[in-house]
């Protein structure tokens, strides 16, 4: 349970009091984030290497992705906080309107353990920038980390601006049942279930951040050595845990040999001979999630579909980038999202059927498309639904800081980075005035306004 002393009231009043609508206040919490994490990177990446074994050059990845969302905000703020004018109607002048953007109060950000310190940071720098309150919840699957950001929030902010709260599953849900302003959730659909359901008892808004089985596309025109580069490396960074990680790869049949040479090329040049010794591939998070790779490993193995890894490292909770053949659609490895280094390949004849594949399954949070031309391309986009598309690479969409970043359908619900992430954590306040004079009878009973004339002046 959470401790009675929780200060939730005092978070909400420091909002309501008015002054976390001044623009230097928010520049001051944005500030403190930059300083936090100034004074103590090498700490946060040796964290970051303890709970998921991720090399120096990943972590520093995660503080990059906070370091470019502070400067865009600390850059247009000012735009960003502008009220904006709306006209109005001729019928409804001299009255003036206005939309102001003002903080929605105190929200709660619960953090995932792919990339734990960014991904409560990151929405965290939208929430104070907005001119909010939060409490945050980080993963208790990466609890080095957890206690670390206790520790410097604690140390760097005034507890009724930002408070964290740590525990498991069922603090989470404790955490729930408190009136919060907005909760901003990053995980599994699953658990972004249970969050919305339980937000829904007090009405209270939600951002679901989740991930979905995220297709990778390889069709005529791909340069097959990059091509193969970039997946590898997407399926290898963090150990394939990442929610925009190519989850699966549909790839045309005459590129298929050719293709899977290159990619054993890459891994060699990556990861070495003896991918799981290597110091640049990290470890799965824990014993189930490494358990529940090898299951999947293992049923490949017994029907002998494995094209290219396998190798694993118990001890280490390491898995080489492995790469399975897909015939049956039924195949375990596409009921769910894999959040490893398995990448399933299935061969297709056209790009047609890779359309028709995509849209069997649920939406997905990003859908990767190497090669084709500008038509093909085109097609994709307009026939396909998914949080984001990216051409010819992998996961660095969500490395531009002004896109907007989120799911639809299953992949998550509402968005965030840059001025969406402002916008998510503010509510637009509709204002309109008018003065005392020209008060028109006509409007008041008894009706007596002709109304074809009254018909005239509104249009």
């Amino acid at each position: 349970m959470i401790n009675q002393n929780f200060p939730i009231n005092e978070l909400r009043n420091t909002v309501f009091s008015g002054k976390t609508r001044d623009e230097p206040w928010r520049r001051q919490q944005l500030a403190k984030i930059e300083k936090l994490i100034g004074n103590h990177e090498e700490e946060i990446k040796n964290t970051l290497f303890n709970d998921l074994g991720k090399p120096p050059t990943e972590a520093f990845f995660e503080l990059i992705a906070i370091s470019q969302e502070l400067r865009l905000a600390q850059k247009n703020l000012k735009l960003w906080m502008r009220q904006r004018k709306v006209q109005v109607p001729l019928s409804l002048k001299p009255g003036e309107a206005k939309v102001l953007l003002e903080p929605l109060g105190c929200v709660l950000i619960i953090g995932p353990w792919n990339y734990p310190f960014s991904l409560v940071f990151q929405p965290l720098v939208s929430a104070l920038a907005a001119g909010n309150t939060a409490v945050l919840k980080p993963s208790e699957h990466a609890p080095n980390t957890s206690k670390l950001i206790a520790r410097l929030v604690s140390k760097y902010f005034n507890k009724d601006v930002v408070h964290v709260v740590e525990g498991d599953g069922s603090i989470a849900s404790s955490l729930l049942e408190y009136p919060f302003d907005h909760v901003f959730f990053t995980g599994g659909g699953e658990t972004g279930r249970k969050v919305m359901a339980a937000a829904a008892k007090n009405l209270i808004p939600i951002t679901l951040e989740l991930g979905g089985k995220s297709p990778a596309i390889v069709i005529a025109g791909a340069d097959l050595k990059v091509t193969a580069r970039r997946l590898i490396w997407g399926k290898g960074i963090n150990a394939g845990q990442t929610c925009i990680a190519p989850d699966h790869l549909i790839i045309q049949e005459q590129l298929k040999a050719p293709l899977l040479r290159e990619m054993r090329s890459a891994i060699k040049s990556f990861y070495g001979i003896n991918p799981v010794h290597s110091d640049h591939l990290g470890q799965i998070i824990n014993s189930y999630h490494f358990n529940r790779l090898i299951e999947l490993l293992q049923t490949a193995k017994s029907s002998n579909r494995i094209l290219l890894g396998g190798e694993v490292n118990e001890s280490l909770r390491k898995i080489a980038p492995t790469l399975i053949e897909v015939i049956d659609q039924q195949d375990p490895l596409m009921d769910s999202e894999l959040f490893g280094p398995l990448l399933p390949i299935i061969q297709v004849s056209t790009f047609e059927e890779s359309i028709a594949r995509i849209k069997q399954q649920p939406k997905p949070l990003a859908i990767y498309m190497f090669g084709g031309t500008t038509l093909e391309q085109e097609k994709l986009l307009k026939t396909t639904s998914s949080g984001g598309v990216c051409f010819n690479d992998v996961i660095l969409q969500a490395g531009v800081p002004e896109l907007p970043f989120g799911g639809v359908g299953a992949s998550g619900i509402g968005l965030y980075h840059g001025q969406a992430g402002f916008e998510t954590f503010s509510h637009q306040k509709s204002v309109f005035k008018r003065p005392f004079f020209l008060d028109l009878k006509f409007r008041y009973p008894p009706y007596n306004v002709d109304l074809s004339l009254l018909k005239r002046l509104i249009k």
